[in-house]
């Protein structure tokens, strides 16, 4: 079984930077495609972005040039680096992981930007 565990969250005045952390245990194959989601007041889940075991990546428009993704494929850990923070990338962030039709979901960690 899969688990993902979600650290870095909390509260950060506009501009300012957070990082997420999101590690992964259990039976976990090496190709694989981890990313960060986002859900805000209207309770729909957002792509932030994604990074596959290859390295590639993908971001959602509105947090490009602003948004790093990046992952530790010994340590089965993926990082989101959040710079310019705006209030509108409040949300609750959480860490996923996919491989063939298993899709794994962390419990979720609060990011609140305050203008």
């Amino acid at each position: 079984q899969v688990q993902l565990v979600e650290s870095g969250g909390g509260l950060v005045q506009a501009g300012e930077s957070l990082r997420l952390s999101c590690a992964a245990s259990g039976r976990i194959f090496s190709i694989n495609v981890m990313g960060w989601y986002r859900q805000g007041p209207e309770n729909q889940r957002d792509l932030v972005a994604t990074i596959t075991s290859g390295q590639k990546t993908n971001y959602a428009d509105s947090v490009k040039g602003r948004f790093t993704i990046s992952r530790d494929n010994a340590k089965n850990t993926v990082y989101l680096e959040m710079n310019s923070l705006k209030p509108e990338d409040s949300a609750v962030y959480y860490c996923n992981l996919r491989v063939g039709s298993l899709n794994v979901w962390g419990q979720g960690t609060q990011v609140t930007v305050s203008s």
